[in-house]
């Protein structure tokens, strides 16, 4: 599946002087777990300056997750054990950021519930992006997605907003926001998944 997303387009144009390369798909997709840990340890610290440093590793993640794909299209590198990665670290990223937010929320007003606030939102992203993979798998859309994008901007592009979430400060109404959403996300993707 050929992204055609801005953030593809991007990740097309920067990933160019390393096809042919030694680096591989699979060394960006480590590059994008070991900079999306680092992003989820520094949100669970709870201070305002790893706050910073959470985000901005984060968008450097989000990106490299776009790039490991390109370089493995552009590359001519695709393989189903590098997808199989792929997908992996990215449901596991996506999962544990909560679970960070969380923890590193637990000095704030919502106290050991923000703990919990974070396992819920992170535990239910995880289950809707595996459903949603089976979804795709079953439905057979026309670009291989269960929730399109528009405008030029995938469905999980808006994981790059966490970033700036991060700096302003927010990242308390993002993590209740998610604790609603990723219940209802992944309830919704597995009421798609049963009529089928």
């Amino acid at each position: 599946m050929v992204g055609d997303s801005w953030t593809h387009k991007m990740a097309r144009f920067c990933i160019m002087p390393l096809v042919g390369t030694f680096i591989t798909p699979n060394h960006l997709t480590t590059l994008r777990l070991l900079t999306g840990v680092a992003a989820c340890v520094a949100f669970a610290i709870g201070d305002r300056h790893w706050e910073i440093w959470g985000g901005i590793l984060w968008v450097i993640s989000a990106f490299l997750d776009r790039a490991d794909g390109e370089l493995a299209r552009v590359g001519g590198t695709c393989s189903a054990s590098g997808h199989a990665y792929d997908y992996a670290v990215d449901v596991a990223v996506n999962g544990l950021v909560f679970i960070g937010i969380g923890t590193g929320l637990r000095g704030s007003s919502l106290g050991n519930w923000a703990i919990a606030l974070g396992l819920l939102a992170g535990v239910t992203i995880i289950a809707a992006s595996l459903l949603s993979e089976s979804l795709e798998k079953h439905e057979n859309t026309g670009d291989g997605k269960a929730y399109e994008g528009f405008a030029g901007f995938d469905f999980d592009d808006v994981l790059y907003l966490f970033g700036p979430i991060a700096w302003m400060s927010w990242l308390m109404p993002l993590l209740i926001g998610a604790a609603i959403g990723g219940p209802v996300f992944a309830l919704i993707t597995w009421w798609r998944l049963s009529r089928l």
